[in-house]
């Protein structure tokens, strides 16, 4: 969970994914739906489907536990090196480094490393300098000294170097500019996609169970929000009659617009038109395609990103 995410964010959050897995045993043998409303919220879903993955190899390979070696853990569904390290350092008291963000921000300033990160040689030189200072003994205690210092003390900006244990020999102190380190990752042009999603509600006049119900689908495994139930997508209005067509289903009124979003991802910036209008049922078979409920508030049926449970607080009960 902290991977890409805040402390005081994943608190609640682990809270509650403790309470409902508080085994391997017990994550392994959830549904996977289940595991992806616990993570809702937290956003790249991939680490809570692979979270799930490497509970059921757990229980299906090693016994139930996580393996306690390193080159088999990094095998492990979505567990890097510095993720491994960690795990195996902090639990076990093993000597591996870690290279997690806020380490590699106190090992480039100290050291004056040039460069952002994500460049391969840059990266090469911080696990460098990282398996040289870990120490054999206590490196579960170093590990976590290394990423709260980051954390708290050798901050992105602003940082506190006048707390700084380590200041009497940081080059980048010494410079005058330690902010300067590490180097910025290459600015770009955020790209800008477009998409359409669709609130369809169940016509009350079609005599169908969930008349009133607004029409949800799983999104493919893979992708962005993998595995997640979101509003039906199309790219253009174009394709509406196509779409409905398809999964059995036919407009009762014109769509309408009622709501514009603009949601951000790491890598660009998805625009949201929220397409509404009422349709009936045509042949009875809806679940042609791909996996689809209607939903009628109350629980979901398993994780939604963040940008849909919005649309549906917004939408259902009141436009639809």
């Amino acid at each position: 969970m902290l991977q890409q995410t805040q402390v005081a964010t994943v608190i609640p959050y682990y809270e509650k994914f403790m309470a409902r897995f508080p085994t391997l045993q017990a994550l392994s043998e959830a549904p996977e739906d289940d595991v992806l409303a616990h993570w809702s919220g937290l956003g790249y879903y991939a680490r809570a489907r692979n979270l799930h993955k490497c509970a059921q190899i757990a229980q299906r390979e090693h016994d139930g536990e996580l393996p306690q070696e390193l080159d088999a853990l990094v095998a492990m569904p979505g567990i890097g090196r510095s993720t491994a390290g960690a795990i195996l350092s902090l639990a076990l008291d093993q000597p591996h480094p870690i290279l997690d963000g806020n380490v590699k921000r106190v090992l480039a300033r100290h050291q004056a490393v040039e460069g952002w990160p994500g460049k391969s040689d840059v990266l090469k030189q911080l696990w460098m300098l990282s398996e040289e200072l870990t120490p054999l003994q206590r490196t579960a205690s170093f590990n976590q000294a290394m990423m709260d210092l980051g954390a708290t003390v050798c901050t992105r900006s602003r940082p506190a170097c006048i707390r700084c244990p380590l200041a009497s020999d940081c080059q980048g102190l010494a410079g005058g500019e330690p902010t300067r380190f590490p180097g910025s990752k290459p600015k770009k042009v955020t790209p800008v996609k477009q998409t359409v999603m669709l609130a369809l509600s169940l016509s009350t006049d079609d005599a169908h169970p969930q008349a009133g119900g607004t029409l949800l689908e799983r999104r493919p495994s893979s992708g962005i929000w993998g595995g997640l139930w979101s509003l039906p997508e199309i790219d253009t209005l174009e394709q509406l009659d196509e779409w409905l067509h398809a999964a059995g289903l036919i407009a009762t009124e014109s769509p309408a617009s009622v709501a514009r979003l603009r949601h951000t991802f790491s890598h660009y910036h998805l625009d949201i038109d929220v397409q509404a209008l009422a349709v009936k049922v045509n042949d009875g078979h809806v679940m042609e395609h791909r996996e689809r409920v209607w939903y009628n508030s109350g629980p979901l049926p398993g994780g939604v990103a963040a940008p849909v449970s919005r649309i549906l607080n917004n939408l259902v009960g009141e436009l639809l």
